[in-house]
């Protein structure tokens, strides 16, 4: 009971309703292959890809939601949006401790959230959101135009945006490339943008893609993977006419990928498989850059090429995110529930789960990296 009443003391001196706990401060190996896995109610997991356990977990600050990750290029920061939707926060996977914070929302009165838009620059020192601001007033809102925000990834725990720049709506998920530009997911297209300047261009068109014989694409996708195969991918879904009346009743509808390769700036637009069902995230593998992983109720796998069914297996339940390791020998998936279940790419056998305390991961990105020496 004394106890009770001097933390209630504590809490109301300090105005502090949180117990700071102990972090693990066990610091990851160098050349080693991790991936971290977020989850409620408001943890970061780093999990070893070699024995497939968790290697340690760290308490966040705030509130949970989305969970959006993205690491660095060292492999040693976890870049996180966060706190529902409206902060961005590095976490320090060596230590556990909280080194870089910004809270979207950058003038008076304002209220901003970014939707699943986190990325962190090539060389490491730089992160990217887009916010969706809007001025509260006493009786209503004011939506105003989104913002790209950068900030100096060393900019601390009350960091401000070295720059801003006015972008198109509905932007959801980031991409940093090799040369220093930005890539954005947008409803009308995928938008290179320069990160000095603000200055963009449509680098792959979705809404209009003018593909002769196709309707507009449906896009739902909200996993940012960072791939060693260095590439940015989303699916999509799209109508194939059967002649030029464009009859959208009796249309074939096809599944296909996007993917930007970061280093060339090549983009590739393919279906992969007829529409049979729905796939939240899909990667190719790096064995078999030939074919193409989708994961939502059940897990499948298709010859991109010849758009044929190689394999497909139950799942116990939903999961939104695959991931592969970097051999591309071990296949995970993640998302939903509070577990990271582990399949053969090959057999699409299952070979073990991880088991997250906390609750459900909701609809974080699994990301796996290796820690660097040095870069």
């Amino acid at each position: 009971m004394k106890t009770i009443k001097a933390l209630s003391l504590l809490v109301c001196l300090t105005g502090v309703s949180t117990l700071v706990v102990a972090q693990d401060n066990r610091a990851l190996e160098n050349g080693h292959e991790y991936m971290v896995a977020l989850n409620f109610p408001n943890n970061l997991h780093v999990i070893d890809m070699a024995t497939d356990q968790i290697y340690k977990s760290c308490d966040l600050p705030d509130s949970y939601g989305p969970g959006t990750a993205q690491v660095s290029p060292d492999g040693k920061i976890a870049y996180i949006l966060n706190n529902h939707y409206g902060d961005l926060y590095g976490v320090d996977m060596d230590s556990c401790e909280t080194v870089f914070h910004a809270r979207l929302a950058i003038n008076p009165n304002e209220s901003a959230r970014a939707m699943f838009s986190i990325a962190v620059s090539h060389d490491g020192k730089e992160i990217y959101s887009v916010a969706n601001p809007s001025t509260l007033y006493s009786d209503h809102m004011k939506a105003l135009p989104p913002r790209l925000q950068v900030y100096a990834a060393d900019g601390g725990l009350q960091a401000k945006p070295t720059r801003t720049f006015e972008v198109p709506r509905q932007i959801s998920i980031l991409m940093a490339a090799d040369d220093g530009s930005l890539y954005m997911a947008g409803v009308t297209g995928i938008f290179k943008t320069d990160v000095h300047t603000g200055k963009y261009t449509t680098a792959v068109a979705t809404r209009d893609w003018k593909r002769p014989g196709y309707g507009a694409p449906d896009i739902l996708y909200v996993w940012p993977h960072q791939t060693d195969m260095n590439d940015f991918t989303l699916l999509y879904t799209a109508p194939k006419f059967k002649d030029g009346k464009q009859d959208l009743q009796t249309a074939d509808y096809v599944y296909g990928y996007i993917s930007i390769d970061l280093k060339t700036g090549k983009s590739t637009v393919k279906d992969f498989a007829p529409f049979t069902e729905i796939y939240f995230t899909g990667l190719r593998s790096p064995q078999h850059p030939g074919q193409i992983w989708g994961v939502l109720n059940k897990l499948a796998r298709y010859d991109i090429k010849s758009q044929k069914l190689l394999g497909r297996a139950d799942l116990d339940h939903t999961y939104y995110c695959v991931a592969f390791n970097k051999s591309g020998s071990k296949l995970y998936l993640g998302g939903s529930l509070d577990d990271v279940a582990i399949f053969d790419p090959e057999t699409l056998k299952p070979l073990g789960k991880i088991k997250l305390p906390g609750g459900d991961m909701s609809d974080s990105t699994l990301q796996a990296f290796v820690r660097q020496t040095q870069l």
